[in-house]
C-alpha cells in the first residue's frame, strides 16, 4: 500500500507527522539526543531491522533532521548528528514522555523521568502559555487559518 504524503497540507501537525510520524523516526531522534551517532548503536538500541533503519535514517538526513559527518574518532565510519532542526524535536519528545508517564503507566509503575542534567531534578511539566504568560487549557486554544484570517481582516 502506497503511503499518502502530507507535505502539501496546510496543517503543521500533518506536515510534521509526514516527516517524523512513525515511531522509529522519533526513537532515532531520542537516541541521537542521548548521544548515539552510529548506525550500529541505533540498530542495537532499537532492535530495528537494518533495511528499516537505513530508510528512516535516509529520510531524517533528507529532511535535515540529521546530518552525516565523518566519525569523530577519525575512523572511516560516518556518524549521524542532529541538526538544529533535529534538536528542536526534543520539546516534542519531552511532551510525549511526560504525557506517557501521566497516562500510560499503572499507579505502581514508573517510567523514565527526564531530569535537569546539572541538578538531577525532574523537569517541570510542559505547559501551553499565551503570549502574555497565562497558562492555557485545551479549550482555550484555537487554530488560526492564514488564508481565512487574511480575507476577514
Amino acid at each position: 500500500m502506497k503511503r499518502t504524503r502530507l507535505e502539501a497540507s496546510s496543517c503543521p501537525v500533518a506536515r510534521s507527522l509526514d516527516v517524523v510520524g512513525d515511531w522509529w523516526s522519533l526513537l532515532i531522534v531520542r537516541d541521537a539526543l542521548r548521544g548515539m551517532t552510529r548506525f550500529g548503536e541505533f540498530q542495537k538500541s532499537l532492535g530495528i531491522a537494518k533495511n528499516m533503519l537505513t530508510t528512516r535514517l535516509k529520510l531524517l538526513v533528507d529532511e535535515d533532521i540529521l546530518q552525516l559527518q565523518p566519525a569523530s574518532d577519525g575512523s572511516a565510519w560516518q556518524e549521524y548528528v542532529l541538526t538544529a532542526k533535529g534538536r528542536a524535536l526534543q520539546t516534542v519528545l519531552v511532551a510525549l514522555s511526560q504525557w506517557g508517564n501521566e497516562h500510560l503507566f499503572a499507579g505502581d509503575e514508573q517510567g523514565t523521568v527526564l531530569v535537569d542534567a546539572r541538578h538531577r531534578q525532574p523537569l517541570q511539566k510542559l505547559q501551553l502559555l499565551a503570549e502574555d504568560g497565562r497558562v492555557l487549557q485545551p479549550d482555550e486554544i484555537a487554530p488560526r487559518y492564514p488564508d481565512i484570517d487574511k480575507s476577514t481582516r
